[in-house]
């Protein structure tokens, strides 16, 4: 089932407003540079934000079941992503808790 157009424009502002950005129109596959020179989907200055919005995806199952047993602990949840091959990591954490898992970073 396709996603009516509004739903994934609003989740596009949502992701933009958590950096004091604004969404970017006709961002991705679609850019035509309509009064802007990036891609990304919001007009941040110094972030490229990519925002997906699907049925599922197997990273927010992980994250659910990493949530709840946080919970049961009384902790912020955090996953930290790695690939065989690939330099680095990817941490992941709930929009609600960036703040506070940022504060932890040393």
């Amino acid at each position: 089932m396709s996603t009516h157009r509004s739903t994934w424009k609003r989740r596009e502002r949502d992701a933009a407003r958590i950096f004091g950005a604004s969404r970017q129109p006709g961002s991705g596959s679609t850019w035509g540079g309509l009064g802007g020179e990036t891609r990304s989907d919001s007009d941040h200055d110094r972030l490229y934000i990519e925002t997906k919005l699907r049925a599922s995806l197997s990273i927010r199952t992980l994250w659910e079941k990493t949530s709840e047993q946080a919970r049961r602990e009384g902790k912020t949840p955090v996953l930290v992503l790695y690939a065989k091959g690939k330099v680095g990591g990817l941490v992941v954490c709930h929009e609600e808790h960036l703040a506070a898992v940022a504060a932890e970073i040393r």
